[in-house]
């Protein structure tokens, strides 16, 4: 990413808003929108490979596995805002587990480009059906679309929910109820 040509193009972003970009509070803004956006948009220059980085392991289990809560921040390829909210993973494994923290990893690698919530959810679960060739893969996502919160409709508590099964959990009633089940938190809705 050239991080000076961002940099003007923010600049006259600025003026074309009405802006003065040489005012006190906005000599730095491009500089430090340019480094915002290198960050946010890191997913399309992330080598997914090198963030597994073969934390791929041998298991005779074949439970299920969840990881709830992951944080997701991401950028609605549709007006550049963001959207943010909670991943659950879960697999039920073959003969291969995953470091836990790589799926937390694989979430930001896929949320850390201009996104739609529903193919991130679908790329997450691919993700972790490519990295481990488990029986089956789940992925639930929530999230808030500031899209939506602070302009258009305007609905501040508006939350979407997004899922995508694989394998047994889509084939198997049983998987896929007992991977909801256990996404659940108390009080039996998803936090």
């Amino acid at each position: 990413m050239d991080l000076k040509k961002v940099e003007a193009l923010i600049r006259e972003l600025l003026i074309e808003l009405g802006e003065n970009p040489e005012r006190e509070g906005l000599v730095n803004t491009p500089k430090r929108t340019a480094k915002a956006w290198e960050f946010l948009t890191n997913g399309y220059r992330a080598d997914l490979e090198k963030i597994i980085n073969k934390a791929i392991f041998e298991s005779t289990s074949n439970n299920m596995i969840i990881v709830r809560d992951i944080e997701v921040y991401s950028m609605c390829e549709h007006h550049m805002l963001p959207f943010f909210g909670k991943c659950h993973i879960g697999y039920v494994a073959s003969d291969k587990i995953i470091g836990v923290s790589k799926l937390a990893r694989i979430v930001d690698h896929f949320a850390r480009r201009l996104q739609i919530q529903e193919n991130l959810t679908e790329q997450v679960a691919e993700a972790v059906q490519d990295a481990v060739a488990p029986e089956g893969v789940g992925v639930v996502m929530e999230c808030q679309h500031m899209c939506m919160m602070m302009r258009g409709v305007e609905k501040q508590n508006s939350v979407m929910t997004t899922s995508s099964v694989l394998g047994s959990f889509r084939t198997k009633e049983a998987t896929r109820l007992e991977f909801l089940n256990l996404i659940h938190g108390a009080g039996g809705r998803l936090r």
